[in-house]
């Protein structure tokens, strides 16, 4: 049975990168994965004070809402980095929070799907037909969690063969 997730609110909501579970990394305090995900499009570039001040917005949406805002550019390699930046929040996020790792490792094998009727990329968009790259990576967290793997070397989906989807 798949498990779809997307509110907060919602079952398997916490697996949102809007829930609030924040974390340490990189020597910051970060109040949700959305906050690190977004102010990292601007680290590596002259606008590294944006991405600091998307650190300390007051909630996730407001994070989501300066970093998607245009008003700098990102990260000329952000395509390349955003999955390895999603992945780090993840491991960070799952990680420090024990019943988080509980509820995902309960989860077993089945399939998990960030339910986002506007993301085609992270979740599965509007035609449920997305990449869902959030829930490929919290799969492949599970698995390498599983596995007792070193969760600090971030491998692409594709060189996961129990990650791949069709």
């Amino acid at each position: 049975m798949t498990i779809y997730f997307y509110r907060v609110k919602d079952a398997y909501g916490s697996f949102s990168n809007f829930s609030p579970h924040g974390f340490t990394l990189e020597g910051y305090y970060w109040p949700t994965a959305e906050h690190y995900y977004q102010a990292h499009k601007f680290f590596g570039t002259p606008y590294e004070a944006f991405g600091h001040a998307i650190r300390i917005a007051p909630t996730p949406e407001a994070a989501a809402q300066l970093g998607r805002s245009g008003r700098y550019p990102v990260h000329p390699q952000w395509d390349q980095l955003k999955q390895a930046v999603m992945w780090r929040a993840l491991v960070a996020k799952f990680t420090t929070h024990a019943e988080l790792r509980e509820l995902l490792l309960a989860t077993v094998d089945e399939e998990l799907v960030e339910d986002s009727p506007v993301d085609s990329y992270w979740g599965c968009g509007g035609d449920r037909q997305g990449s869902n790259y959030l829930g490929r990576l919290l799969m492949h967290l599970r698995h390498c969690l599983r596995q007792g793997a070193d969760l600090h070397a971030f491998t692409p989906l594709q060189d996961c063969p129990f990650c791949q989807m069709p």
